[in-house]
């Protein structure tokens, strides 16, 4: 089992699980019931599971080559390609699943973010916008929660800001981790901002990537949230973007650790606005 939770890094959930439980407080008209909110968990982590898969079985021939990879399950052999494939079908079949039994809406909208994980492994092969494949990914997230409270397009506007928001602060994130293969995606002629520009420009885009992101959240506060009680949680999701660009040289707290900080104090702001409507 650990090895199987490794492979699709089960921890990295936390980045998406606090924005689709966002989205669902955004759409919601009612307290949501406690099998709702079990199948968003479970839709949350058979999409993780899927992208993360598909991710792997993308890129085991590139993880290969990297010295950083290399001891990944597949590309070191501890896992085999059919059992990877197992894990991706499992995924899938806990998304699909858990979003039909949501609404038939979420069902009919499913097949997007699948399309989205499946392209976005490939995008540095050819552009140094795959950053933003990233970020689109888990945009999917607050979307995703939204529709599963209300199954239609009306009043998505909030939805939608955190989900710009997402998009921004995932690409921006993802220039950092980018930083520790500078030297392997020159060699290998993969696209990213930090191997097309060097590192300090590629941080400099990560930084104006969340200055985007962060503006998109004050947006989100002045339109829907509303109340001063969350100014303070607005003031620290800043703060801990600003820390990220500061402490982009400790790629394990800028991606991980702050990052996982920071869906849980937007989570918390949103949760502090419909308390306080």
């Amino acid at each position: 089992m650990k090895k199987f939770f490794n492979f699709v890094k089960i921890e990295h959930t936390l980045f998406t699980l606090p924005l689709i439980y966002s989205g669902l407080l955004l759409g919601m008209n009612e307290t949501p019931s406690l099998r709702l909110l079990i199948l968003v968990l479970v839709v949350a982590i058979g999409a993780r599971t899927a992208a993360f898969a598909l991710n792997r079985i993308v890129d085991r021939d590139i993880d290969k080559r990297n010295p950083r990879t290399a001891m990944r399950e597949l590309p070191s052999g501890t896992m085999t390609l059919a059992e990877a494939l197992c894990v991706l079908a499992v995924g899938c079949t806990l998304y699909l699943g858990s979003a039909a039994l949501i609404s038939s809406f979420c069902l009919m909208l499913s097949p997007i973010p699948l399309i989205i994980f499946v392209t976005y492994p490939f995008m540095k092969r050819f552009t140094v916008f795959a950053h933003f494949g990233v970020g689109l990914g888990m945009s999917m997230a607050p979307l995703g929660g939204y529709f599963a409270a209300s199954p239609s397009f009306h009043n998505i506007f909030p939805a939608v800001l955190l989900s710009v928001f997402t998009i921004f602060w995932g690409a921006g994130f993802d220039i950092i981790y980018a930083t520790l293969d500078e030297e392997f995606d020159q060699r290998e002629h993969l696209y990213s901002f930090v191997s097309r520009y060097g590192k300090n420009k590629g941080l400099a885009f990560s930084a104006l990537f969340h200055l985007i992101a962060f503006i998109c959240l004050t947006l989100l506060f002045f339109t829907t949230i509303r109340t001063l009680y969350a100014i303070p949680l607005l003031a620290i999701a800043g703060l801990l973007l600003w820390y990220e660009q500061r402490k982009a040289s400790n790629v394990e707290l800028a991606f991980f650790q702050i990052n996982a900080a920071l869906g849980f104090v937007v989570f918390a702001m949103i949760v502090t606005g419909a308390a306080f409507k």
